[in-house]
């Protein structure tokens, strides 16, 4: 799944808003993403179980209130969508 994200975030034909949140939002839950792509919580490892799901929650915050957006709202999606997936709260990855 990670792959395929990757690859489809590196064709800028085929790149939306949504893929590269999910791909911020897997990145990140393998620590190989910097900061928490919602949040911009720091840390030098892969995130615990509670900071994805804190992260989950944030984005769903953005999402309902445009006034806490700081993002485009698909990629706020496509972060909480992929996240929600690793977390085990969807039985589908985006």
């Amino acid at each position: 799944m990670f792959r395929h994200l990757e690859a489809e975030a590196a064709g800028p034909d085929q790149q939306t808003q949504f893929s590269r949140g999910a791909l911020a939002g897997y990145l990140w839950a393998l620590g190989r993403g910097g900061p928490a792509p919602i949040t911009a919580q720091a840390g030098d490892e892969a995130p615990a179980l509670e900071d994805l799901t804190a992260e989950v929650e944030a984005a769903t915050v953005q999402m309902e209130d445009s006034t806490q957006r700081t993002v485009p709202r698909d990629y706020i999606h496509g972060v909480r969508e992929a996240l929600a997936w690793v977390c085990g709260l969807a039985d589908q990855h985006p």
